[in-house]
């Protein structure tokens, strides 16, 4: 048996490496095990990075299209999605051979194969060719992230009935492309298919899309997507898809019961949510607590209620982003090496990639509301903004809520361009426990779309200056 490790961590997504990259900083001697062949995990290999890569090229697609020549620009695009694909494949391959540098630079031990914790400190990988190794640790952190959720009796092919996964890579352009699930994910990739030039139905069985988040903002949101051209189906739910001789054949009916209808579609995207990726991890076998939605039971360090054992990311309560598994990573080897790692899980910024972007920190109104909560409200539109009215994005608004009596700010909601950037501020600002006027009271640079922000601070006191 080899030396003992500081640290085992099972997972090389955003949290897993992260994770293991601040134990080897603080001096840990830290092994990392991936069933994948690349680091990176969902997120890199087939989640945040390559979605994302899509997204953009396809907006710069309808742009050459039909935002140009308003500039005095004038293109023909084509379309070569066999190279926007590769493109997408670049950037992914870019990202992980950049993590694998970095656990090598780190002097982290990376073993590839599925991870099974036998006992506490025992961890047993079984590579690709069924070959076994245990090895041994002081602790174990637990980072396998999450899984696509699934219609039961609706079997996933990734060619014609496909999750995000699939959506990645399809062959062509569907003549027509139906979506189950109007969250972020679902959202995104009917965005990329439809600027490609796909007609995308959005089908959700909540009476709203972007369950979740503000309310303000999901209603704008739907009026933006319907102008762009994608159908919703809410308050609607899929029973059945069936295959003809012309694609598929998806069976619908209201979420509450009545009359059923068909639509004929020629690929359908499952995208219902996540699941977190805790089988096959031996947890039952040693004993590790889970709750009804199979999530690993943790306390304010990340322990189980087995000693050594630990758990972060999307396997364990919370949202499931890649940020807030990076932070809990850093966080829980800053607590095993002595120190006192924290994450503050109530300013973590929420993010959709469309066109325009949304992004929210904080609690929204109906949080708010629910909670009992008095608050003040400042609104202001990117119409009203200098920058965005000359680069013709003036989709959307910021939208601060701040404590009516302590005027501290308690959530942001952006819809707009660049709004994953603006987000930032807001989540600086809330991490201090600033307030609206603190907000409105920091310069910021003109003409910047970042301007909004600051109005949408001055308005929680009514006193807006461009509006």
């Amino acid at each position: 048996m080899a030396e003992p490790y500081d640290l085992i961590v099972i997972g090389s997504g955003p949290g897993g490496y992260v994770c293991a990259i601040r134990a080897a900083q603080l001096g840990l001697k830290t092994a990392i095990v991936e069933k994948r062949a690349t680091h990176g995990g969902t997120c890199l290999n087939v989640g945040c990075i390559p979605s994302k890569a899509l997204l953009h090229a396809s907006e710069l697609y309808e742009e050459a299209g039909h935002g140009f020549g308003r500039m005095g620009i004038k293109v023909s695009p084509e379309l070569d999605l066999k190279r926007m694909l590769a493109f997408k494949d670049e950037g992914v391959k870019g990202n992980v051979d950049g993590v694998a540098f970095l656990l090598k630079k780190n002097k982290i031990d990376a073993f590839h194969g599925t991870g099974r914790i036998l006992k506490a400190g025992a961890v047993e990988v079984t590579s690709s060719d069924g070959q076994r190794q245990t090895i041994e640790a002081r602790s174990i952190v637990i980072a396998t992230g999450s899984d696509v959720a699934r219609l039961p009796g609706i079997e996933i092919d990734e060619t014609e009935i496909v999750s995000s996964t699939g959506a990645l890579s399809l062959a062509k352009v569907p003549e027509r492309l139906l979506v189950v699930g109007a969250g972020v994910i679902g959202l995104e990739l009917g965005s990329v298919w439809r600027r490609l030039g796909s007609s995308v139905t959005v089908v959700e069985y909540l009476d709203r899309i972007l369950p979740g988040m503000d309310g303000d903002v999901a209603k704008s949101l739907e009026r933006i997507f319907s102008k762009q051209g994608i159908s919703f189906r809410l308050g609607t739910k899929v029973v059945a898809v069936g295959r003809t001789e012309s694609g598929l054949e998806v069976t619908l009916e209201p979420s509450h019961g009545g009359v059923q209808d068909r639509i004929e579609t020629d690929v359908v995207l499952v995208s219902i949510g996540r699941v977190p990726y805790t089988e096959g991890l031996g947890l039952d076998d040693v004993g590790v607590v889970r709750d009804q939605r199979k999530r690993i039971v943790v306390n304010g360090q990340f322990q189980t209620n087995v000693t050594g054992i630990y758990a972060i990311g999307d396997v364990i309560a919370g949202p499931m982003l890649a940020h807030k598994a990076e932070d809990e990573g850093i966080a829980v080897a800053e607590i095993l090496a002595g120190q006192a790692g924290h994450v503050n899980h109530d300013v973590i910024p929420n993010v959709i990639y469309t066109t325009p972007e949304v992004a929210s920190v904080g609690k929204t109104e109906e949080e708010l509301k629910a909670a009992g909560i008095a608050y003040t409200v400042g609104k202001f539109p990117f119409l009203a903004n200098g920058r965005a009215k000359v680069n013709k994005t003036t989709d959307g608004f910021v939208k601060v809520l701040a404590d009516a009596e302590t005027d501290r700010i308690l959530g942001v909601h952006i819809i707009g361009a660049n709004a994953s950037e603006l987000i930032a501020e807001a989540a600086v600002i809330m991490e201090f426990s600033g307030s609206a006027e603190d907000l409105a009271r920091t310069c910021h640079a003109h003409p910047t779309l970042s301007e909004a922000v600051k109005e949408a601070a001055l308005a929680v006191a009514k006193r807006a200056i461009h509006m």
